[in-house]
């Protein structure tokens, strides 16, 4: 595919931009408050907005009391709507408006769904708060009381319940649910019903008065409700020109995303305001698809649905939309410290358990694993040290051992037995040379007649002998050997197999990625708890490049190997594997998304910290790395992947151990993802 039109168009990657206005309003000043909406109602679409959404009864406003029963407010109410219909009929953007409607002999709390002069359908208040401040129940009937599943209302006949899903028929994944304030107060929402029905989107049009401690609330009902429902729930509340007879208004709207705030109105802030929030839909159909307990619960309420009705409409065409949603540059790491410093503790703590409960069950009590003076090594061993001490053992019932090969570096030697010292464990060395060089000789490879042949069997020779010489002590001590491998790594295949260091008795860091190790180290380096006396030791591995060290540097002691030169950047590897991984997303998409996040070096926010480059990657750079993602992921890697050890899973980015949350055949292939590749633009040639 080479039709690279509406690559960075956000409506063409799955996402559609939503807004929720907050508009000055007068009370019982329909004429006024329709203008207000209007002008917000035409903001939101010239931003690129899909759907504008209201709040309750903002027609009329909401503190109307006993007006709510003068026919002049009414009339005027519909006179309004009438108005909106006319002067939006040539906006691509919905708007949902809330107005008082009388159905019958009874009045509802309603709310009202327009696009381009048509009216989708009416929705009424489910339902009515009558306590406190509250006294709806005077004015207003609740839905189940409806008289008549439709209404005329402007000349239209139009759906009319609690129970409309309205399904964009040319978006296959935009489908909304509108509910009124008080119906997100109750034990179990009509939204949940509605997105087990399908919805994504859910509306819920608020009025919602302010006293202490209720932005906080909001906060919390908006996000558990997008949470339990997998779906994005946008929050509308009044504002400024609400009576203050009794009651305030801070004006506060949400956006929230499963569990995630996207964008948030500032409270008090006088006037009318205006957010927007770009929304994931794609994802959230990939999460409903990958947990399948949501499709359980939609077969178990299967009487509840039945009577919801859907409302098509064609969306149509809207105009090509930059991305604005803030996408992390490290998905495994947040860039607030705060939350950053929670997470590193929690991480630590996972690991620690997990490998104390391995020592316990298997009634061992010491422990064997290899230094390198590098970073993965480094981590493991401070998990090491923590399970001693959280067992009551000395830190010397773990025997780390430094095995310098042909190509080790006397800074990483160096930085292997200061950091043995510092942890305080039982510390040797053991140079592989001989027993490399006896194995290389053996098979007859050309090194040993003086060739310097560094092909992959001199490299895994020295892998080899290593994990062999961990293995051999484990048995002699009596201990469990310890891998050090990231997440990272199992995902490119960057280690060597079965006796390389693919294999341990238990690996700590199977499931943490690369990128967040280093933040994990630093955390330590950092710490007010010394767990390491000579912190500085950390700070140096961490400034330390990454390198196999497996075959011999230049004169000058610099390493013949780089990492990262070789398979790209951990950075852009990490956070292709977390999109892939996590949600299953195509190539092109996480390409997008990359580029969203990585394109500009001097926007957002960075994890602190010396190791962190502030690097850019425009998208050619963006593409050629994750074709060599792509191809190592799916085509080259898995049969590393399918007999890894035991390891504890760590965060729900994901694992790739076959009895967690990656299973895939070895000889499986690559060519839809490569192919998929061909929708960014500007790609380079196959670097395989």
């Amino acid at each position: 595919m080479n039709d690279h039109a509406g690559f960075f168009d956000l409506n063409q990657q799955g996402f559609l931009r939503i807004a929720v206005a907050t508009p000055r309003c007068r009370v019982a000043d329909p004429a006024f408050n329709a203008e207000q909406t209007l002008a917000l109602w035409q903001q939101a679409d010239a931003q690129g907005a899909a759907l504008a959404l209201f709040p309750e009864l903002g027609l009329s406003a909401y503190t109307c009391d006993d007006l709510f029963q003068q026919r002049a407010l009414l009339d005027g109410c519909q006179a309004a709507l009438q108005r909106l219909l006319h002067e939006g009929a040539g906006l691509a953007c919905l708007a949902v408006v809330g107005m008082p409607l009388r159905v019958g002999h009874s009045l509802f709390n309603c709310a009202a769904v327009l696009q381009r002069g048509r009216l989708l359908g009416v929705v009424p208040k489910t339902y009515l708060p009558n306590y406190g401040e509250f006294y709806e129940a005077r004015q207003f009937n609740p839905a189940d009381h409806a008289p008549a599943d439709s209404v005329t209302l402007c000349g239209q006949i139009v759906p009319f319940g609690s129970q409309l899903l309205f399904r964009a028929s040319d978006r296959s994944d935009f489908a909304f649910h509108v509910e009124i304030c008080e119906d997100l107060w109750v034990p179990i929402p009509p939204s949940s019903y509605a997105a087990l029905a399908g919805a994504t989107l859910l509306l819920n049009l608020s009025a919602s008065n302010v006293t202490v401690g209720k932005s906080a609330y909001r906060h919390a009902l908006a996000a558990a409700q997008s949470a339990r429902c997998i779906a994005a729930y946008a929050y509308s509340s009044a504002g400024e020109g609400e009576s203050t007879t009794d009651l305030a208004w801070d004006g506060q709207s949400l956006v929230c995303e499963n569990g995630q705030l996207l964008a948030e109105s500032a409270r008090f802030a006088g006037g009318s305001q205006l957010i927007c929030a770009d929304v994931d839909l794609e994802r959230l159909a990939r999460e409903r698809m990958r947990q399948t307990s949501f499709g359980q619960s939609a077969g178990r309420h299967a009487a509840a649905l039945a009577g919801f009705r859907s409302v098509d409409f064609t969306l149509g065409t809207l105009a090509p939309q930059a991305l604005r949603r803030h996408i992390e540059r490290y998905p495994y790491v947040p860039a607030d410290a705060a939350r950053r410093d929670e997470r590193c503790q929690e991480v630590y703590q996972i690991q620690v358990q997990g490998l104390t409960q391995r020592l316990r069950a298997s009634g061992i009590d010491k422990l064997v694993i290899g230094i390198s003076g590098g970073l993965d090594s480094t981590h493991a061993l401070l998990i090491c040290a923590r399970a001693m001490d959280a067992l009551g053992l000395p830190r010397t019932n773990i025997l780390a051992v430094t095995m310098p090969g042909f190509a080790t570096g006397t800074r990483t030697l160096d930085q292997a037995w200061r950091l043995m010292r510092a942890i305080g464990c039982e510390a040797r060395q053991i140079d592989i040379r001989p027993s490399c060089e006896q194995m290389l000789k053996d098979i007859g490879h050309p090194f040993v007649q003086g060739q310097p042949q560094y092909d992959i069997t001199f490299e895994n020779v020295q892998a080899g002998e290593r994990t062999s010489h961990l293995f051999r002590l484990a048995n002699f001590h009596g201990a469990l050997v310890v891998g050090t491998g990231d997440l990272s790594e199992l995902a490119l295949g960057w280690s060597t197999y079965g006796v390389g260091d693919h294999m341990s008795h238990y690996n700590v860091n199977a499931s943490v990625p690369k990128t967040l190790i280093k933040h994990l180290v630093r955390w330590v380096a950092e710490s007010p708890q010394a767990l390491v006396p000579e912190p500085q030791v950390l700070l140096d591995i961490l400034d330390t490049e990454i390198s196999p060290e497996l075959v011999p540097g230049d004169a000058a002691g610099q390493p013949g190997q780089s990492t990262e030169s070789q398979i790209g950047p951990y950075d852009l590897h990490d956070f292709f594997l977390y999109y892939v991984l996590r949600f299953g997303f195509a190539p092109s998409k996480v390409a997008y998304l990359a580029h969203a996040a990585w394109h500009d070096a001097s926007a957002g926010a960075w994890p602190e910290g010396p190791h962190v480059q502030r690097q850019a990657y425009d998208l050619d750079a963006i593409a050629r790395h994750l074709r060599s993602f792509v191809w190592r992921f799916f085509k080259t890697s898995q049969f590393k992947r399918s007999c890894v050890p035991n390891a504890p899973k760590v965060g729900s980015g994901g694992s790739l151990s076959p009895r967690g949350d990656w299973r895939a055949p070895s000889d499986g292939e690559a060519e839809v993802w490569l192919h998929d590749l061909g929708r960014i633009p500007r790609i380079h040639d196959d670097p395989r």
